[in-house]
């Protein structure tokens, strides 16, 4: 299996957001990215009117699950500066996947009552729930607050053949054209693409550019407008 994201350029900017204007069909892809200069899915855009938003939704407890996510963040932070390699991500890559996959698994519909919802990480973290996507937009976002390079992320649709159903992943490269680690709620550790047969990578993106994987013709515009979703919420979640 080969998850091969090399192929369509991105427009580029030093601090982004995106949004995808864009149609998904079964066979091709079309997209724009559209840039501002504020990160948004961080545990530094944690506002007390954001807390209060997330009290009101999923109860009290929410001020403490995402006071966990904040006090991760922070810790990684402080462990960075120890690590025995300069640039080394081994550390944070094992340990955001274990904290994220530390979340409830729910499907959507039972969690949010939709059949499709992808959630923020404040979301996710507040009501202590989420699906597959959830699980792969966390760590993409909690990887980025970490200073991971987000050309080395790839936010990946799967379809995953045991299950015989969509799947997401986050895939992780450590350099243009090398072979990714899966980071994937389906199993606890990270192995490499190779090693994961049981995927078939359909499409992937990212804060630069969403690539068909050739061979792969299956998608729906439900997974463009579900990110562009996600971030008109992170964005108002910036208001708060």
């Amino acid at each position: 299996m080969q998850f091969d994201c090399s192929g369509v350029p991105g427009y580029r900017s030093v601090r982004t957001r995106t949004v995808f204007c864009a149609l998904l069909s079964g066979v091709a892809l079309a997209s724009v990215l559209c840039f501002a200069a504020v990160e948004l899915g961080f545990s530094t855009t944690v506002t007390p009117g954001l807390i209060a938003n997330l009290i009101n939704r999923f109860g009290n407890s929410a001020k403490h699950r995402v006071g966990a996510w904040t006090d991760f963040v922070q810790k990684q932070r402080g462990t960075k500066a120890q690590r025995p390699l300069p640039g080394s991500e081994s550390a944070p890559l094992t340990s955001v996947n274990a904290f994220v996959n530390a979340v409830p698994f729910f499907e959507d519909q039972q969690h949010w009552g939709q059949l499709d919802y992808w959630a923020t990480p404040a979301e996710t973290y507040g009501s202590h729930g989420g699906d597959c996507e959830d699980f792969a937009i966390a760590k993409y976002f909690l990887l980025k607050e970490l200073g991971v390079p987000v050309e080395r992320l790839r936010i990946t649709y799967v379809r995953a053949i045991k299950l015989n159903q969509p799947h997401m992943v986050l895939a992780y490269y450590a350099s243009p054209g090398s072979e990714p680690l899966i980071l994937d709620n389906l199993e606890g550790g990270i192995r490499p693409a190779s090693a994961r047969t049981d995927l078939v990578p359909v499409f992937s993106f990212n804060d630069e550019d969403v690539v068909i994987i050739q061979g792969n013709r299956k998608g729906s515009s439900s997974q463009i407008r579900a990110w562009q979703g996600l971030i008109d919420r992170l964005e108002r979640e910036s208001t708060l």
